[in-house]
């Protein structure tokens, strides 16, 4: 099959991501489970919810603008959960086109970063609020940035210096990300030819960076081994399969890598394109699956379960980018195949398929995100009072994909014309299930804020 043309990969699936980003503003999915708490607890204590200081940088880029926006008099809830949710998915939407420009005249490269978009960013993005969304854009931006040095060395070593300190604080993940990387950008600086000092300087200063993000990952997920919160997280980390959106392309790509491995010369017939576009199609038709098999539904939740499992294919995704660019002389069998125009060419197509495929079930949720969205807000608006969530239809379709216990105070009262006129309140002890911060599960006060329903 003939290859596209990398503008073509690179322009569709930059406009892909930032379509997504204004749909999924329009919508207000930022609210999904912690976004609305954070939300509420950024307008009622007007400053920023940065309650976990090693992650503080990624929450002080994200929330700014409500603070602004606030401090500006906006009362109206809708348009601040548009404007969040806008914020939360702009960051890496950004990230990962800068990433994809850096890289979009090498077809392996440009595959890599798309590929990083169908298996790490949309499988685990509907829990926006998650600080390694934007984490994991800014690691694949600065390897790309960091693999592609050109004429402007000085100009990208401050770039990744900016990228650097924005992950120092960014998530757990960057334990063995921020290692990686400060390794690549020390590679990059030895080959440059005749460096000046202060492209050294930088470079340097980029790569402790990335160094000081492992050493602030490291004692945080040390203070915090034994907190009920950590050993939940611990004990569902192996569930990434839970994910359809994260295992069916991953198996795709499993097989074509094992398969790639065994038999370099498999990767120039026809089986890459059988097995990746099989792929495509169960992705594509993932949100129906259920029609026939009642359990197989994509399930918002499971998102977040993969995080963990994502950050390291991303790591392993990354380090065969710098592999590709490294070895130039005598590179792996496997290598060599795969830079043949037609073999790259084609993986390129597959991978691109593969993203819009990916969308589908993006957007399929979405839509019933909204749905949940609109029933819950019709509900605080006709009712007064405490309303105990147990007495709702929690467990029927779609609410079983939406709902989050200890959430719903403050999600009922941002969807609410008169904030405090009605609260959806779970009956449990926050003991079983636990917000990270015990703050989240307050009933919120919004005073002067309301929705406010267009027309």
């Amino acid at each position: 099959m003939p290859g596209i043309p990398l503008s073509m990969a690179y322009r569709g699936v930059v406009l892909l991501l930032w379509v997504l980003v204004v749909h999924n503003a329009v919508e207000s999915r930022g609210l999904f489970w912690d976004g609305s708490s954070f939300l509420v607890n950024l307008l009622d204590r007007e400053r920023f919810h940065d309650f976990y200081a090693a992650r503080a940088h990624i929450d002080w880029l994200t929330q700014a603008p409500m603070l602004l926006l606030a401090d500006a008099g906006l009362r109206d809830t809708r348009l601040l959960a548009m404007a969040y949710s806008a914020t939360l998915f702009a960051v890496p939407a950004a990230l990962y086109q800068l990433a994809l420009a850096r890289v979009r005249h090498d077809p392996l490269l440009l595959s890599a970063a798309i590929a990083i978009i169908v298996l790490v960013y949309l499988p685990t993005s509907f829990f926006i609020v998650g600080e390694y969304n934007a984490t994991f854009a800014a690691v694949t931006a600065a390897m790309a940035v960091t693999l592609t040095m050109g004429g402007r060395k000085l100009l990208d070593a401050v770039i990744l210096c900016a990228l650097g300190a924005l992950c120092l604080r960014s998530y757990e993940a960057m334990i063995y990300l921020g290692p990686l990387l400060a390794m690549a950008i020390v590679w990059t600086s030895r080959r440059a030819a005749i460096p000046d000092f202060g492209f050294r300087v930088l470079c340097a200063l980029a790569a402790l960076t990335f160094i000081g993000a492992a050493v602030v990952s490291a004692s945080t997920i040390f203070d915090y081994w034994e907190h009920p919160h950590f050993l939940k997280v611990r004990s569902t980390s192996v569930d990434f399969w839970q994910n359809m959106q994260f295992a069916i392309p991953l198996s795709g790509f499993v097989i074509c890598g094992v398969a790639g491995l065994r038999r370099p010369d498999w990767l120039q017939g026809r089986g890459p394109f059988i097995v990746l576009g099989t792929i495509v199609v169960l992705l594509a038709l993932s949100p129906w699956w259920r029609v026939v098999h009642p359990p197989s539904i994509l399930y918002p939740p499971s998102h977040y379960v993969a995080r963990q499992a994502a950050g390291i294919l991303l790591a392993a995704l990354l380090g065969g980018m710098w592999l590709h660019a490294g070895r130039r002389r005598n590179p792996p069998v496997v290598l060599t195949t795969l830079r043949q125009a037609v073999v790259s060419r084609r993986l390129l197509t597959l991978v691109t398929a593969l993203t819009f495929a990916a969308a589908i079930p993006d957007i399929a949720l979405t839509r019933l995100w909204s749905g949940y969205l609109d029933g819950l807000r019709t509900l605080v608006n006709e009712r007064t009072g405490i309303i105990r969530a147990e007495t709702l239809p929690l467990h029927e379709w779609p609410n079983k994909l939406f709902f989050q216990d200890w959430s719903f105070p403050a999600l009922s009262a941002i969807v609410s014309r008169t904030p405090g006129k009605a609260y959806v309140v779970s009956d449990q002890d926050y003991l079983s299930n636990p917000p990270f911060e015990p703050e989240c599960g307050l009933l919120p006060k919004l005073r002067g804020y309301g929705w406010d329903d267009p027309g």
